[in-house]
């Protein structure tokens, strides 16, 4: 199937915005994939706010000059595809890993996170970090368990200062 240029161009120029504004991006190989199994994978990803892509290799190489993807066009080989998010970059991961290991055609290459190339333990390892809303309730807990702290130490020495007049009244007392 050939590409006209226009349709080429445009899609050079969807992929440079998308890589200008990415958060994780993740290389697979979907070699032996069926369009059933894609379109599950595709619909996995939406769920997670990230998008995955088949293109041709050419045109990844023309689209990754002048961004961070340029460290990793040696993996733009083979079928590609290329999974973008720009909001969570743990939750693709996830997806993609689990959707690998029932999957032994889908193989994922690579990657790039913040700038910094990422291999297949590292993105193995990024899916392994619990989701961007966990990690935020356990910020939460840790902020708030050092607020309770806080109060329990103040209160402490209140309370202290009440026991202590209260044993001097009842010595008096006596």
């Amino acid at each position: 199937m050939t590409i006209k240029k226009e349709e080429k161009a445009a899609i050079i120029s969807e992929l440079k915005e998308a890589f200008s504004k990415y958060q994780v991006l993740i290389l697979s190989d979907y070699r032996g994939l069926d369009v059933e199994s894609m379109n599950a994978l595709r619909k996995q990803l939406r769920e997670k706010d990230a998008e995955i892509r088949v293109v041709k290799n050419t045109l990844l190489r023309i689209a990754s000059e002048g961004t961070d993807l340029e460290q990793i066009k040696d993996q733009f080989t083979g079928p590609t595809a290329v999974t973008i998010s720009d909001v969570d970059p743990v939750s693709p991961a996830k997806v993609l890993k689990a959707f690998s290991k029932n999957n032994k055609s889908f193989q994922i290459k690579g990657g790039i996170l913040g700038g910094k190339p990422l291999d297949v333990s590292d993105i193995e390892g990024l899916a392994s970090l619990p989701d961007r809303d966990v990690l935020l309730a356990q910020l939460m807990s840790v902020l708030n368990a050092s607020q309770s702290g806080l109060v329990n130490v103040l209160t402490g020495v209140m309370r202290g200062l009440v026991n202590v007049l209260h044993a001097v009244e009842e010595q008096k007392a006596a």
